[in-house]
């Protein structure tokens, strides 16, 4: 197994000498030991994310000529902001995400466009165009993906595509999602190690095609530079940064054209978009006086509530499903890319004690079954609005793997906030008591 120290001379030495005797991906394999990361990817729960906040902007010329702004048709998101993508005539698909990085994504049989500079054009894994925007290409079909991005692949199941994603940074027991657990259980997935250090081997011999990354890879770009130096593309999504919940969603038509399934995508958001609109158009007009208070919170073992910061996604989903966040006004102490903060005990009381409804994070600490593991925590809770009321609820310990879920949550959430939730079947919330 190969150490994440190893210089590039290395890494390509070790290329010239598997290949010749490489058996292909298939069984169990020995791989790094090391926690799941499936609390940092796609959420920013745990960790801080890297890069800028705005997507790329598409190049102006495809052949130095400026005839790419007229070639290329933008390929239409109505939510989405971290990433644009443009169509061209010979099927080709630019992708541009907001850390300043381009992709390419070839179809199978395609060549790569002359207005791309690159070595040898059969296998070359970068080009650049005439305007200075370097391309990383991703070529089609993809069947051997390596999934680090755990909040990605539920987006990845929606379309039905996960025989091809035959590696994954996550143990079976750290999927929340029954059918993704039982496949890295069988190994049909592979688990390949933690993010930071996945066995290299194991990527050679599965021939991974492409490897998609959460931005929780900026804090270790030797392993980025280290994939790449194997000759496989690495795209780095940037879903957790969308603050619209229809703009994290809006991700499945990227994922739709990595692995050539766009009328699915198109179908599932439109689907998606539908029903959130069908919320919104019970909501949007209730005056904030008049909507239920809802506080979202856990308690951390040294003593501290995380809350989501204003304007976070949760939040919108909230206020779409008709309630309002209780700790809107929040002054916060930091400035990072985090969507959660810490505050004191005694600060979250005052912000919560008058809330309308409770909702106990169960994503970031251990999952609650009721009020007295709550009361165990923050005993001063008892006296709270919601408390006395019987309005406090829970989150399921796998929430935020379940990318794809985001409308069936916000309608969750408003069966709560409209209080029709009891006897209701949720898969999101369960109701403490």
């Amino acid at each position: 197994m190969m150490k994440k120290a190893f210089s590039f001379l290395t890494l390509i030495l070790l290329v010239i000498l598997l290949c010749a005797s490489l058996p292909g991906c298939g069984g169990g394999f020995a791989a790094n030991n090391g926690s799941s990361d499936s609390a940092r990817d796609g959420s920013s729960e745990s960790a801080g994310n890297a890069g800028s906040s705005e997507a790329a902007p598409a190049p102006t010329g495809s052949d130095g000529t400026g005839d790419m702004a007229t070639e290329a048709v933008p390929i239409p998101l109505a939510y989405a902001d971290q990433f644009t993508m443009e169509r061209y005539p010979d099927g080709c698909t630019a992708i541009h995400i907001g850390d300043g990085f381009s992709y390419l994504v070839i179809p199978e049989g395609v060549e790569v466009p002359a207005w791309l500079q690159t070595g040898d054009k059969g296998s070359a894994t970068t080009g650049k165009a005439a305007d200075g925007t370097e391309y990383v290409l991703i070529r089609q079909p993809q069947d051997s993906v390596y999934m680090a991005a755990s909040s990605a692949m539920d987006l990845v199941a929606a379309l039905d595509s996960l025989d091809r994603v035959t590696m994954t940074s996550t143990k079976a027991n750290d999927w929340s999602i029954e059918q993704i657990r039982e496949l890295v259980d069988a190994e049909e997935i592979v688990y390949v190690g933690k993010y930071s250090a996945p066995d290299y081997e194991a990527l050679l011999e599965c021939e991974c095609s492409l490897a998609v990354e959460s931005t929780m890879i900026y804090h270790n770009p030797e392993t980025k530079e280290a994939i790449e130096a194997l000759g496989i593309p690495v795209l780095v999504e940037r879903s957790s940064y969308e603050r619209d919940p229809r703009g994290r969603l809006e991700w499945i038509k990227l994922y739709g054209v990595l692995f050539g399934e766009e009328e699915a995508a198109e179908t599932f958001f439109a689907d998606r978009e539908a029903r959130l609109q069908k919320i919104l158009a019970e909501t949007e007009n209730v005056n904030t006086e008049d909507r239920p208070r809802v506080a979202f919170f856990s308690i951390s073992a040294n003593g501290y509530a995380t809350v989501r910061k204003p304007g976070d996604y949760i939040c919108r989903m909230i206020e779409m499903a008709g309630g309002e966040y209780a700790l809107n006004g929040l002054e916060l102490a930091d400035d990072n890319a985090l969507s959660t903060t810490n505050i004191q005990l005694e600060s979250f009381y005052d912000a919560a004690v008058d809330a309308d409804i409770l909702i106990y994070n169960s994503a970031i600490q251990q999952e609650l079954f009721s009020l007295d593991e709550l009361f165990d925590k923050f005993a001063e809770l008892r006296s709270c609005r919601a408390v006395q009321e019987g309005n406090v609820w829970c989150t399921g310990k796998g929430v935020f793997q379940k990318s794809a879920g985001i409308c069936e949550m916000t309608e969750e959430l408003y069966l709560i906030i409209s209080g029709q939730a009891d006897g209701a079947e949720l898969e999101s919330f369960r109701k403490l008591e």
